[in-house]
């Protein structure tokens, strides 16, 4: 069936009394499983009627031989040498031959009742096997550019009932059967009811408001641009992510860069205001200052331009913490000047050349 082209799938159609409509690449699967249907149902009619045949010739036999004993007394016996007798002038017998009537009454029974059951399985099985392909078959258009211009992947219930009505030729209560037997099933069958929510469960047949696969089915072509199309956003965002991670490594460079000069800086800084307090206190021994101490913000306008203030604050402040901290031969007072409280520095000697042994 699969070798068939088009124009002898229609033909086939045709002459089984279906008329499809175009034959495209969405559609060819679906007609081909409409002509494997019709084809069984075809051989299935053909089965049923011979079987009704047989049935009927059984009957008339029956009915034949009960009219033929019923006349059999009223026909003149044949002679006694005849060794041979009629077989339905025999009496009838008493054996199992004719005693299981009834059985084989009940045996027709179980077996009509099992081929009803089994027949209306495979027409619920039928609808579920259309309306899984049909929905697969819209999903993966959906997702594969929409060419049916389709506002959701989640057809509406009255649409599938009447794609599958006119494929199947079912009424619309096998296609309620196939929906609660869904909702019934704890099985994963591919195919999501949903209700007026999505998000709510869906527990009833007439809360169903559209079905949705859960497996679209989508062509070669779509899943080739698919993948191609995952595997370049995957690999732009995998180039993304190192240009990023490499911008911080030179964010995280230059400010480790910036801390180490703004170090550097700090300890010249230190160094020089060691030296001028030094030389402020020399110039004190020599009676050439007044006190001998300097005001801190004194030493920081002689040692940095007004220009520069601003951008050398924290190398200014970190340079005075470390002084309090770590230099020894500075002291920090506070001093009365000029009428203001005012921090100074003081420059101290070693010990072993304090002013009490000169």
């Amino acid at each position: 069936m699969a070798g068939l082209s088009d124009l002898e799938l229609r033909r086939e159609l045709q002459a089984l009394g279906f008329q499809p409509g175009p034959i495209t690449d969405t559609t060819r699967n679906v007609y081909r499983n409409k002509l494997r249907r019709l084809r069984g149902e075809v051989r299935q009619r053909g089965e049923e009627r011979l079987r009704e045949e047989a049935r009927a010739r059984g009957e008339e036999r029956l009915r034949e031989e009960a009219r033929l004993r019923e006349e059999a007394p009223l026909r003149p016996r044949p002679a006694a040498s005849s060794p041979r007798s009629e077989p339905w002038l025999s009496p009838p017998a008493s054996g199992p031959a004719y005693a299981t009537s009834g059985a084989y009454g009940d045996i027709g029974t179980s077996a009509a009742s099992w081929f009803c059951q089994a027949k209306q399985k495979a027409a619920l099985l039928e609808v579920l096997h259309e309306l899984y392909n049909f929905l697969a078959i819209q999903a993966g258009n959906f997702e594969c550019g929409n060419p049916e211009k389709l506002k959701s992947k989640c057809i509406p219930v009255m649409e599938a009932q009447e794609y599958i009505a006119n494929v199947t030729g079912s009424s619309s209560a096998k296609f309620e059967a196939a929906l609660t037997w869904i909702l019934n099933s704890n099985k994963d069958v591919g195919i999501w009811l949903k209700g007026e929510d999505p998000s709510e469960l869906v527990t009833t047949v007439d809360k169903v408001v559209c079905l949705e696969s859960a497996r679209p089915r989508m062509g070669v072509g779509c899943r080739l641009s698919r993948a191609l199309l995952t595997a370049v956003t995957n690999v732009l965002i995998f180039f993304w992510c190192l240009a990023f991670l490499w911008g911080l490594l030179i964010l995280l460079k230059y400010r480790w860069r910036k801390l180490e000069e703004e170090e550097q800086a700090m300890y010249e800084m230190v160094k020089k205001i060691i030296d001028v307090v030094q030389d402020h206190y020399v110039d004190w021994e020599q009676d050439m200052e007044r006190y001998p101490y300097v005001g801190i913000l004194h030493v920081r306008d002689t040692l940095i331009p007004p220009q520069s203030r601003r951008r050398m604050k924290r190398v200014w402040d970190r340079a005075v913490e470390f002084l309090a901290s770590n230099e020894s031969r500075i002291q920090t007072e506070s001093h009365r000047v000029a009428g203001e409280d005012m921090l100074v520095w003081r420059w101290t000697k070693p010990s072993s050349f304090s002013d009490s042994e000169r």
